[in-house]
């Protein structure tokens, strides 16, 4: 079968995408929460632990997009490999991942208004889990939510010139903190929290730094953005992997970079409360409240950036799911104008204007739960990895991974182990879901199921039923 979609997205247009969704909000407000918890040296360990998890599994992704460039990447997968009932789990799970990252969005751009003008709260409506609410804040949320959805409409296209230009200020915005804190650091800051800062936390160094790595995987997800779009790719399949696979060792790099900065600038006495961290650090550097500014603006643009690519990716995998009969087909309409998966766009811009009237609590178990849902995709599609070697050993795979058994036993295991880290609670570190974020992730399972028995009965032999699109033989 032909490709519904126009192959609009080059190769920087993909890897702005991919790494600007790996990049929003939390290098700006959460180091100093990373360097209070295990230290600046144990924070950067754990990013670099989480980076080989998500570099393994990016690793199988680059091999099984390459040969299966298919508007949907994990649904097409794990079809293949698992059969439907194992796609239904991964592609459902991964839009949960996909669906949290936009709402977690949605509530942080209000917050950094909030921050850069203090006066901003006004209208207060009513309290969630601590956090109160208010008209102006809720407003700002849902009037950009509306932008962004309007933007994906368009096109991902012009989704990506605006993500280009997002993912240009935050690198600077990360460059210049680095710069500043080569300047004006102090080795004598790394050595007072190079490990576990927290007294009478109860953990351990390994219990601290595995609390922080089990956080990476909601950090890092954002690569896989590029295989829910590839059907919109015009780029050489065997380039996909490579492009991949950098943005993840950018992102890496990116992270690790920055924790190290604000542990060099900053006394970890002044990585506590409400403050913005990076920020914290850039002023002191720079000795310039509008340097700090000039870090949120970075911020500002890594939330808008992570938000665009989830809204694209989100949109796709449901799309895929709707053309398989697994969702109403209401979801695989495409816009007769741009030619956008219109009504699965507008699902995921409509979780993004819902979400900020819950507050910012309410917010964090729902990431938690998207959190634990990405390693889950993350599994399958490392089996489906494994199990395609077996099964379609003459598949075409134009980027194929060497040492392929190795690295997808690799993808499996260390994946597998970080959804244990979710699931099992340990006694030297704090990394389980919590009841209110099981919930949630009931609730959404719940939700997936009552889809699947619906869809089930409605379309009959239909369901689950997929076709596979050609490979543009021009991309060879």
């Amino acid at each position: 079968m032909e490709s519904k979609f126009n192959k609009v997205l080059g190769m920087k247009d993909i890897l702005v995408i991919a790494f600007g969704a790996m990049i929003g909000w939390a290098w700006v407000v959460s180091s100093g929460d990373w360097i209070s918890t295990a230290g600046t040296w144990g924070a950067v360990i754990a990013f670099l632990i989480g980076g080989i998890m998500v570099l393994f599994v990016g690793l199988t992704y680059a091999e099984l997009t390459s040969a299966m460039p298919q508007c949907g990447g994990e649904h097409v997968f794990s079809y293949k490999a698992l059969g439907p009932n194992a796609s239904f789990i991964c592609t459902w799970e991964i839009i949960l991942g996909y669906a949290s990252v936009a709402a977690f969005e949605a509530v942080a751009f209000p917050t950094v208004i909030t921050w850069i003008f203090p006066n901003f709260l006004v209208g207060y409506m009513y309290t969630v889990a601590g956090f109160d609410v208010y008209a102006s804040w809720v407003a700002v949320a849902v009037i950009t939510a509306v932008f962004m959805t309007f933007i994906n409409i368009l096109g991902a296209k012009t989704a990506a010139k605006i993500q280009s230009v997002l993912t240009f200020i935050i690198a600077a915005a990360g460059i210049l903190l680095l710069v500043g804190s080569v300047m004006h650091g102090s080795m004598a800051n790394i050595e007072a929290s190079a490990f576990s800062t927290e007294t009478g936390s109860g953990m351990s160094v390994l219990g601290a730094i595995l609390t922080i790595a089990v956080m990476t995987p909601f950090y890092f997800v954002g690569f896989d953005v590029i295989p829910q779009a590839a059907e919109e790719v015009n780029v050489p399949y065997k380039k996909l992997g490579s492009i991949m696979l950098l943005s993840i060792f950018l992102a890496v790099i990116f992270y690790a970079g920055i924790v190290f900065a604000v542990g060099y600038i900053l006394p970890v006495s002044q990585m506590t409360g409400d403050s913005l961290p990076s920020a914290d650090a850039m002023r002191l550097a720079f000795n310039s409240d509008i340097m700090a500014k000039v870090l949120v603006i970075g911020g500002m643009s890594g939330i808008i950036t992570s938000w665009n690519a989830f809204i694209i990716g989100g949109s796709r995998a449901i799309f895929s799911m709707a053309e398989s009969k697994m969702l109403p087909a209401f979801f695989g309409k495409l816009s007769e104008k741009y030619n956008t998966p219109v009504n699965a766009i507008l699902l995921i811009g409509l979780m993004s204007v819902i979400a900020p009237f819950f507050g910012r609590k309410m917010l964090v178990w729902i990431v938690d739960a998207g959190s634990l849902a990405v390693v889950i995709a993350y599994f399958l599609v490392s089996l489906s990895f494994l199990v395609l070697r077996v099964k379609e050993p003459e598949m075409i795979r134009p980027y194929k991974v060497k040492g392929g058994t190795f690295v997808g036993v690799m993808a499996v295991l260390m994946s597998g182990i970080f959804v244990l880290l979710y699931v099992v609670p340990l006694p030297f570190a704090s990394s389980a879901l919590v009841w209110q974020e099981w919930l949630w992730f009931g609730g959404w399972a719940a939700v997936g199921a009552g889809f699947y028995a619906y869809c089930n009965r409605a379309y009959g032999k239909k369901f689950a039923s997929h076709i596979d699109v050609a490979l543009d033989s021009s991309l060879m």
